[in-house]
């Protein structure tokens, strides 16, 4: 990080910036506080006010059990395509791992302390590399090469060892085996974006420009599903990260949503909403983690 990006970064974290730029509202008495990954990374208290920001363009991260937080940060022109790095709340950089094609779109910390990333490109692919930055597995994806930034999204290393990828270009979603062989598929009706795998089997996904929320079974049958045909106002626009909560509610981001509008919302399993955020903020929030809920930290595997 440059000295001009440190200063503005460290202004943000101790306060000084943060509050010029953001007016946030969260309709109703429920109360969230939530890592942003987007155009703006940051954290949003329950009280609406931002408590650290990373000075960079994020598509996917996490915020860690030590604090510091992976980050999936989006390619820079002439630069890099997409890298990995954990940052501390200070700003500095503990991990770096670059990509070598034309984006890395997602990445995972692994409980082997690995991090599991995918890599668009000519060679779509999924890699798992250590903490020297040595790639241990890659898996490479069969999907369409004419659209490199329509290939994976959100893909997750599941409990059992296989990986369950969002495909953009094909509308499916796949689980694979480290082998590569296809055990799972679902046909999603417009880009999927997030997949989770939820203790029950199910899959849940969040399908972007339809607007949707679909959960399917085991069998690829869906059985749940969200859309603005459930919601006053039409707050669902562009469904790209999705968090199922403890509590069963769903949380969904509305990354197209203008400055002012909702960018995310919380809805319980019969379609009520019971929390959203909105903010005068530009660009919308592209995947985010829930911190806290009434106070409370979110207890159990995120399921996001």
């Amino acid at each position: 990080m440059n000295s001009s990006n440190r200063r503005t970064f460290l202004q943000t974290t101790l306060g000084l910036a943060g509050a010029a730029g953001l007016r946030a509202a969260a309709h109703g008495e429920a109360r969230r506080s939530f890592v942003v990954f987007g155009p703006s990374t940051y954290i949003l208290s329950e009280k609406g006010e931002i408590e650290w920001e990373w000075p960079g363009n994020t598509r996917d991260g996490w915020m860690l059990p030590n604090g510091n937080f992976l980050l999936t940060v989006s390619r820079v022109k002439d630069q890099h395509g997409g890298k990995v790095q954990e940052v501390t709340r200070s700003g500095d950089v503990v991990f770096s791992f670059d990509g070598s094609q034309d984006e890395v779109n997602t990445s995972q910390p692994l409980k082997n302390g690995r991090i599991m990333l995918t890599e668009a490109g000519a060679n779509p692919r999924i890699l798992e590399v250590d903490r020297s930055g040595k790639v241990q597995f890659e898996l490479a994806l069969d999907c369409q090469t004419e659209n490199t930034h329509l290939q994976s999204r959100m893909t997750r290393k599941l409990a059992n060892g296989n990986y369950l990828v969002p495909l953009m270009g094909e509308k499916e979603v796949r689980e694979y085996t480290p082998e590569g062989k296809v055990v799972w598929r679902a046909s999603t009706p417009h880009w999927p974006f997030t997949a989770i795998r939820l203790p029950d089997g199910n899959s849940l996904v969040g399908c972007t420009l339809g607007n949707q929320v679909i959960e399917f079974d085991k069998a690829g049958k869906a059985v749940w599903s969200l859309s603005n045909d459930d919601l006053d106002g039409d707050p669902l626009n562009d469904c790209c990260g999705v968090q199922r909560l403890p509590n069963g509610h769903t949380a969904v981001t509305s990354y197209h949503a203008e400055p002012g509008a909702v960018k995310l919302t919380e809805v319980t399993r019969d379609k009520k909403v019971v929390w959203s955020h909105s903010s005068d903020r530009k660009g919308g929030i592209h995947h985010f983690q829930m911190l806290t809920m009434n106070g409370k930290g979110i207890d159990g595997t995120l399921l996001r």
